[in-house]
């Protein structure tokens, strides 16, 4: 059995500069097919807009508000919400809090810089 705690890990920044804490993920952990990690992302901040060529991802909040952008639909979110990002969709998020925003992020097959594409976009 593996257990991640998040207090013990270390942050680092992802290609659309989310500052994200792995939980779970195949480089050091036994999952095979999936990632989960927690994103931060301060007030007033946002991601890079990007998509994941094979990549689903799911975006589920547990602080803080945003605005969700997937492909041309834009919403707000909020705790306890939850929101499928299929592969190919460019997306974004914002912060629109006074808090951080945290996200987990659950990728299937599990994350990784060369599936991300950064579209240049600006939310």
């Amino acid at each position: 059995m593996h257990i991640s705690s998040l207090s013990g890990l270390e942050p680092f920044v992802t290609k659309d500069g989310s500052e994200i804490r792995e939980l779970v993920g195949p480089a050091w952990t036994p999952a095979d097919n999936q990632s989960l990690a927690e994103a931060t992302i301060a007030p007033g901040g946002a991601t890079m807009e990007h998509y994941h060529r094979v990549t689903e991802e799911l975006y589920y909040v547990v602080e803080g508000t945003g605005r969700l952008t997937v492909g041309d639909d834009e919403r707000e979110v909020d705790v306890g919400d939850c929101a499928v990002i299929p592969p190919g969709e460019r997306h974004t998020i914002v912060n629109t809090g006074d808090g951080p925003l945290r996200i987990l992020c659950c990728c299937a097959p599990a994350y990784t810089h060369e599936d991300t594409v950064i579209t240049g976009a600006s939310p």
